[in-house]
């Protein structure tokens, strides 16, 4: 007797419907909360301690992640940004220019040949003759003429850079130049201008004249004159004009 339920005309006792729960089962299920993740049936859940922990390396990862990102994102931005240095072009092998051949010439001031090297009418020799103005070395000749004088004169066209010829072969003062002499000449391959040696012409600034006088061409002056001077059988340099 103690089993059987009184009946309470306050409190009625409630229908029962397939499929639907009790007022008290419904109860229970809102008091007890649903555990997360959310249990699956027959799935193997974690313990708390662990499950607190996945999430904690799953954040740690994603935050390493995405740093990364925005690492690598702000080095792509700054090498575009700047500008690229300019490749340089291999360097070209450098090529030493060889020195003038000098053949050994003698330098005046001083003696630059002997009387007897000069012996005959119209000999001539090469020297070296030191610059005073800028102390380089010029190429320069001197020639024996027929009354017996030495003529030392600079091979350096005077106001140019073209060097003078000292020309014996009267085949080529015809040939190259178109000028007929009976004697050597001294000429200029680039003007083409003629000097002769047996005439004087206007060429010192203070209005002396100087062996070598223009005669064919478009030469300014008469070729610089170094004075030239024997001591036995010397034949010395002294001095440019």
């Amino acid at each position: 007797m103690s089993d059987v339920k009184k009946f309470d005309a306050f409190k009625p006792e409630q229908p029962m419907i397939p499929g639907v729960p009790s007022a008290d089962e419904s109860r229970e299920d809102a008091a007890a909360p649903e555990p997360w993740p959310p249990r699956y049936p027959g799935a193997a859940q974690p313990p708390a301690g662990q499950s607190a922990l996945l999430w904690i390396a799953l954040a740690a990862a994603g935050a390493l992640i995405a740093g990364g990102g925005l690492f690598y994102w702000g080095r792509s931005s700054s090498a575009k940004s700047q500008p690229r240095a300019p490749v340089e072009a291999a360097a070209a092998p450098v090529v030493e220019s060889k020195p003038e051949q000098t053949e050994n010439l003698p330098v005046g001031p001083g003696p630059i040949a002997t009387t007897t090297e000069l012996s005959k009418a119209w000999s001539a020799k090469r020297f070296l003759f030191r610059d005073p103005v800028g102390s380089k070395l010029i190429p320069a000749m001197v020639v024996r003429l027929p009354g017996g004088q030495y003529w030392g004169f600079s091979l350096r066209e005077p106001f140019g850079d073209c060097e003078l010829e000292y020309v014996t072969d009267l085949k080529k003062l015809q040939t190259d130049y178109r000028f007929e002499a009976n004697h050597p000449m001294v000429a200029n391959p680039c003007s083409r201008t003629v000097y002769d040696l047996m005439r004087y012409g206007n060429g010192a600034t203070n209005g002396g004249v100087v062996r070598g006088d223009i005669v064919q061409g478009s030469g300014v002056r008469p070729p610089i004159a170094i004075e030239i001077r024997t001591s036995g059988k010397d034949v010395i340099a002294v001095r440019s004009e």
